[in-house]
């Protein structure tokens, strides 16, 4: 059961914070490949390395995210119209309403 805990919180991870499109995609493949590669291992030792090894490394993809963000919220001098523009746009988008197309020439 840990196993399964393990690999969807770091697939979560991967998807969350790395993407799932075409050329991103050989990262969640990495990982798919690696569990289905130790499915054979009988040796509890290396089961439990591999284990933890998932676990910390989907908590590192959380803390960057995490620290990422906290670095752009902080920091007053980095131009934050675009995060501004995001946050606006996906309070919009829960409420079921788009943001307007604004024209630049």
């Amino acid at each position: 059961m840990e196993v399964a805990t393990a690999y969807r919180h770091i697939l979560k991870a991967v998807d969350k914070h790395i993407g799932r499109e075409g050329t991103k995609r050989h990262f969640r493949d990495f990982i798919v490949q690696e569990f289905r590669k130790s499915i054979n291992l009988s040796d509890q030792h290396a089961i439990q390395q591999k284990i933890k090894l998932a676990k910390d490394y989907s908590l590192m993809l959380n803390s960057v995210h995490h620290h990422k963000h906290l670095l752009f919220s902080y920091n007053i001098a980095v131009d934050r119209a675009d995060e501004m523009r995001r946050t606006i746009s996906k309070s919009a988008a829960n409420v079921g309403l788009r943001l307007p197309d604004v024209y630049h020439p």
